[in-house]
């Protein structure tokens, strides 16, 4: 009897959008910082367009659960059509970056997996989605050199090229490579954020995935260029608008989220007229 081919997996998304955001109080006392307006669209849409070029067609969102209606609210049926599949998952207490893998196991169920941070934005989108969209096994990050490294974390090349280390905020970086927001893993991820222990800051870390794929051999990074931006702050959320309008980001939107927001304006639009009569 043949042997049956072993079935191929998937390519699933997860959009962490939880959290408080305590540095942009106000703005985030009524909403969720992922919701907020990055020049003429949602914040959260950003992470999605990555992901949709990528051909993922199964997506989790971890929202926080004072926000999950407004959520639902903009997200819940407007990919229905496309055959796009969204998830929201409530996470009552942020435990770290790499918890998003151990709350998403059973959504990951034995496929693959890219996580992107709700808040990182990305200038070529189209080259992380078919890095995304090539992606076999192992993991796979994402770095860009930054001038002050000693803010994240940071990949330490040799001559070659071949990452040889991973550190947490150094307080002597060892390149100017930082790890960005998107991580891309096979289905082994969740076992590995289960078997972690916390932090100092009591946290689940998503570097100590990342160093548990490059002792065993099977992580690679990345380089990228254009803009990288992470909104978390009064600046960087105003120079994320005028970078994305700059750089014209805000036209490299995959045709399904733009169909889809437009529909749902036009929507929008016939029930306040409805209000109105």
């Amino acid at each position: 009897m043949a042997k049956r081919k072993p079935k191929k997996k998937k390519m699933k998304g997860i959009i962490l959008a939880g959290g408080t955001a305590t540095r942009l109080f106000p703005l985030t006392a009524t909403t969720s910082k992922q919701l907020l307006p990055i020049y003429d669209r949602q914040m959260i849409f950003y992470p999605l367009n990555i992901l949709i070029k990528a051909g993922i067609r199964e997506i989790l969102i971890i929202v926080a659960p004072e926000h999950s209606g407004q959520f639902l609210n903009l997200l819940g049926s407007i990919f229905e059509k496309y055959n796009i599949h969204l998830e929201f998952k409530v996470q009552k207490v942020p435990k770290g970056l790499a918890d998003a893998f151990i709350a998403g196991e059973d959504f990951i169920d034995n496929d693959n997996v890219a996580m992107i941070l709700g808040d990182n934005i990305f200038e070529d989108s189209a080259r992380l989605a078919r890095d995304i969209k090539l992606f076999k096994k192992g993991g796979i990050i994402f770095a860009k050199e930054v001038p002050d490294p000693e803010r994240f974390g940071i990949v330490e090349f040799d001559k070659n090229g071949k990452v040889i280390s991973i550190e947490e905020k150094p307080e002597k970086p060892k390149s100017h490579y930082c790890v960005t927001g998107i991580y891309v893993y096979d289905h082994n991820v969740a076992k590995i954020a289960k078997k972690l222990s916390p932090s100092e800051r009591g946290e689940i870390e998503v570097t100590d995935i990342n160093k548990k794929y490059l002792k065993m051999g099977k992580l690679a990074v990345n380089k990228i260029k254009g803009a990288w931006l992470d909104a978390g702050t009064f600046d960087s959320l105003l120079e994320a608008g005028n970078i994305v309008k700059e750089k014209k980001i805000y036209r490299d939107f995959d045709p399904i989220i733009n169909k889809a927001i437009k529909e749902f304006n036009k929507e929008l639009k016939i029930l306040a007229k409805k209000r109105l009569a």
